[in-house]
């Protein structure tokens, strides 16, 4: 059940930050080296990403790995 919630926390934050540095997810997932169908997979929840990935993400959206999870309003 936790793990559910983070991971949605996670998914909004990633498509909400993805919107206000107005990159498609072609564009992220070139800046996080990654392929376009793996950021989809992700934002839809069908893939988990690992460590590794989650702080390519944050680089590519220029904020630090725990503002990827922070629950916003």
């Amino acid at each position: 059940m936790k793990n559910s919630i983070v991971n949605n926390i996670f998914r909004e934050n990633l498509v909400a930050l993805r919107g206000l540095r107005k990159y498609s997810q072609d564009e992220l997932a070139a800046l996080a080296s990654l392929d376009r169908s793996y950021i989809s997979l992700i934002e839809r929840g069908e893939k988990s990403p690992t460590l590794r990935t989650i702080i390519n993400i944050a680089d590519a959206l220029n904020v630090e790995v725990f503002e990827l999870f922070i629950k916003r309003k």
